[in-house]
């Protein structure tokens, strides 16, 4: 198998064993889809996805797990837009439906949450209704009626969701359901009820797939691999077309989409110990590999080697939307990369983000931004005066190769030795290499498109069309230094860790996102005793927003960091570090002979102080990749006369 080769599935050819999953998107207007969604979705599958899930649908008013949640009574006309984009492009087309249970909230609602039994949400700690048989069958109702509407809208099927995030999976396993009625007795029996019912209610072409949690990582009482295949055997023997395996509970909320600190395809093993047990069982259900699975070799493994049939590329999808198609084209080296960084593709919170990508700024507003470049020309004409762009960082970069995809001539002017500006020196910490693929990939499309490039050159002047994305220099430090201390910031211990001295270390992290965290686990990793100073009640608190937060603290726990928290640095001399409680206000000492600071750079304004041209990246304030990215694009359009 590859995953070029088409799959048939009850009738229906399949194009390409590549799925796009259910991800939240953050893209409806109010409780169903939206126009955004529409461009979304159509531009995976035009890209060459094999099969698309929609964002999962609640099947009943009891359910509104975040605030644009999609409700299934009121999809009906919207996925039938979806239906109409997608058919043309000859992908299937799944709507995703789901009941988030005791892991939802009452925010949006002020309801009650709904579950098996008493078990108090780990984030909010809230402790849902007891569902009663009428609650039960009215959520079984739901999915049927949800799939009905689905199906005559025009979709291909329905994915039930009995993964992490479920109430299908709160049924089945102990650590929620503690119930002493038929459906504890039988922990399957209500997801039976659902497969069941969404099957007698569809058509009988049409496709049902399930999502199944098959590891909940919590063996003393959850759903475990040796019981994940007779379990899905039993379910797939009932109808179901289409299984994909996930893993994750709800104590492991990170565990279905982590970050780039779990490796990819981590699933594999599990896909593969269920799709032979559906097999030495008798069932052809195809698998559905989902796991972190980006890159195209990896996926192509595991098709070749059996471990699944279909693929699940859902993160590498928004990274690059026509990653099939330039697998058809035998272009794989022009993908762009995806991070697994979760900096922009992770919407569930409460400051309601639209999804992006930090490598594809126009992933999830493809109805506002306009299509610079699906296959960038080689070899185009540069009309007009050269543009010169003063810094090679990712901003830069972006800057230069969107403008010459548009075929004008370019020049990257970069002082130091290599382009690739911070991020290359983020990638230097412990667990984050990843994020070098972006200025990897950054750097072959402009040499591929022709970019002139200077190395070691530092630009003193501005002259004809200029882009301006030299980066940032180190930012102020709100605490005294005594004589003969030794401070160095995070990118100078990084990009030369010789430079830190023997001895114990201090780090200084008033910003709270993965910097100071990568930075205690690179140096603590290297034997250095190591202590985290942050202001904040928890370490590295950001990280919440990746998924990362209950990781890294466990991996800091292991490395043996120190963690000083609620603290402010106030005076750093040749072998302490003086820190205050911002609360209490008592000081005290930490033994330390360098402290590494870990705070905001700022803009370098050096070069065009008035801002007279384009700038882009830290050149315009600190920014995220994302930022960076999407300045870079921005400023190449003011360039090209505000056209991209």
């Amino acid at each position: 198998m590859h995953l070029l080769d088409p799959l048939t599935i009850r009738g229906r050819i399949v194009p390409s064993r590549v799925m796009f999953g259910p991800i939240e998107t953050n893209l409806g207007d109010r409780r169903t889809f939206s126009s955004r969604h529409v461009a979304f979705y159509e531009r995976r599958a035009r890209g060459g996805s094999g099969i698309v899930v929609t964002e999962i649908a609640s099947v009943h008013d009891s359910d509104w797990p975040y605030e644009r949640a999609p409700l299934s009574t009121e999809c009906g006309s919207s996925w039938g837009v979806i239906a109409g984009a997608i058919r043309p492009t000859g992908a299937l087309v799944l709507a995703g439906l789901g009941h988030a249970g005791g892991q939802g909230t009452s925010h949006w609602n002020q309801r009650e949450l709904w579950a098996p039994s008493p078990v108090p949400e780990v984030a909010s700690r809230e402790v849902p209704k007891v569902m009663e048989t009428q609650d039960i069958v009215a959520v079984v109702d739901g999915f049927a009626t949800a799939a009905a509407v689905a199906t005559e809208a025009g979709l291909d099927g329905v994915e039930i969701n009995a993964g992490q995030f479920s109430l299908i999976r709160q049924f089945i396993s102990g650590l929620t359901n503690m119930r002493g009625d038929e459906y504890g007795q039988d922990r399957l029996r209500f997801a039976r009820e659902v497969i069941r019912a969404v099957r007698n209610k569809m058509h009988p072409d049409a496709i049902l797939a399930l999502r199944l949690s098959c590891d909940e990582m919590a063996p003393w009482a959850g759903v475990t691999p040796e019981m994940a295949g007779p379990i899905a055997a039993e379910l797939c023997g009932l109808g179901v077309d289409l299984l994909t395996v996930v893993r994750g509970s709800i104590y492991t909320g990170w565990a279905t989409q982590p970050d780039m600190h779990v490796e990819p395809g981590f699933n594999l093993a599990l896909a593969r110990s269920v799709r032979v047990v559906l097999r030495d069982s008798g069932l052809a259900t195809p698998v559905v590999a989902q796991g972190s699975i980006v890159d195209v070799g990896q996926a192509e493994w595991a098709l070749g080697d059996g471990v699944a049939d279909v693929i699940e590329m859902t993160r590498a999808q928004l990274a690059d939307a026509d990653l099939v198609t330039k697998v058809r084209r035998d272009q794989s080296a022009r993908i762009r990369p995806c991070l697994l960084c979760n900096q922009t593709c992770k919407v569930r919170d409460n400051r309601n983000p639209i999804i992006t990508c930090v490598v594809d700024p126009r992933t999830g507003f493809e109805t506002v931004d306009p299509e610079a470049d699906a296959f960038a020309p080689i070899g185009t004409a540069a009309p007009g005066t050269a543009v010169t762009v003063i810094g090679g960082g990712v901003a830069g970069l972006e800057a230069a190769r969107v403008l010459a995809t548009a075929g004008r001539s370019v020049r990257i002017v970069e002082r130091s030795e290599r382009l690739g500006g911070v991020i290359r020196v983020a990638a230097a910490a412990s667990g984050r290499e990843r994020l070098s693929l972006v200025a990897d990939w950054l750097e072959a499309e402009c040499r591929t498109l022709g970019v002139e490039i200077a190395l070691n050159l530092e630009a003193s002047s501005v002259v004809g069309p200029t882009i301006i994305a030299t980066g940032a220099t180190h930012g102020t430090l709100p605490f005294s230094v005594n004589e003969h201390a030794r401070i160095l910031h995070a990118s100078e211990a990084l990009a030369d860790p010789s430079r830190v001295p023997d001895g114990p270390v201090a780090i200084w992290d008033p910003i709270g996102g993965p910097i100071g965290v990568a930075m205690a686990e690179t140096l603590s990793a290297a034997g250095r005793s190591t202590t985290l100073i942050t202001p904040d009640l928890l370490v590295g608190e950001k990280l919440a927003l990746t998924g990362d937060l209950a990781p890294s603290q466990n991996r800091l726990h292991a490395l043996g960091v120190t963690l000083h928290k609620r603290a402010l640095v106030r005076n750093v001399s040749a072998t302490t570090v003086t820190v205050e409680d911002r609360f209490g206000g008592v000081t005290s000492t930490i033994e330390a002979v360098a402290l590494i600071a870990c705070g905001q750079r700022l803009a370098d304004t050096s070069i065009d102080p008035d801002e007279r041209h384009p700038q882009a990246g830290d050149r315009v304030a600190p920014r995220t990749t994302l930022e960076a990215i999407l300045e870079g694009r921005r400023a190449a359009a003011a360039i090209l006369g505000g056209r991209i």
